[in-house]
């Protein structure tokens, strides 16, 4: 399938969950094809991109390795991405990365991701964390940058103030998570 057969594709891509997880289904199938769905991504042109971006998530969630086969395309697309509805998708992705990178059972990470990628990741979940963006993707980030200051650790006070200066000007659902947040840093 070329890029514009993708993109044609995806035109009837709604926002539904089944018919995002039968697109992702089809990407499953031809792994090829996340390349091509990380470019349309990265073109950031409104609706199509987002629409790639809800599938590339949804790709994510079903098979976490074909992200990690095509890191490096992913995580340079990152700093390309302004669409709110594209964002979301990819916070959600880093989020992923991380857990996945950090686990809760284990006391050791398995160190999958470079240094360099994790910088790559820190530096757009700081800037969805500060930036004019909905709850979701501040949330994701904030989960994110928590475990990932684990390995790297000037995030952990830069996170901590950040949440504590935004914090009286933020959502309901935002002082929630910077709560919790805020409550595990200071342990």
């Amino acid at each position: 399938m070329t890029k514009e057969e993708l993109k044609e594709a995806l035109n009837y891509v709604s926002a539904s969950r089944e018919n995002r997880s039968k697109m992702a289904s089809k990407i499953e199938g031809d792994p090829k094809l996340i390349p091509i769905l990380i470019e349309i991504i990265k073109d950031d042109i409104e609706p199509i991109s987002c629409k790639a971006a809800w599938v590339l998530e949804y790709v994510a969630k079903k098979d976490l390795q074909l992200i990690y086969t095509h890191i490096d395309p992913f995580l340079n697309s990152l700093k390309h991405i302004s669409l709110e509805s594209s964002i979301r998708p990819a916070s959600k992705i880093c989020q992923l990365l991380t857990l996945n990178e950090f686990p809760k059972k284990s006391k050791t990470t398995l160190q999958t991701l470079s240094v360099s990628q994790l910088n790559i990741i820190t530096e757009s979940a700081f800037d969805w964390l500060i930036g004019e963006h909905k709850v979701a993707p501040k949330a994701y980030s904030m989960t994110t940058l928590l475990l990932i200051g684990k390995r790297i650790k000037w995030i952990h006070p830069e996170l901590s103030q950040i949440l504590k200066q935004s914090y009286e000007c933020g959502s309901a659902a935002y002082k929630a998570r910077a709560r919790m947040t805020l409550k595990v840093l200071e342990k």
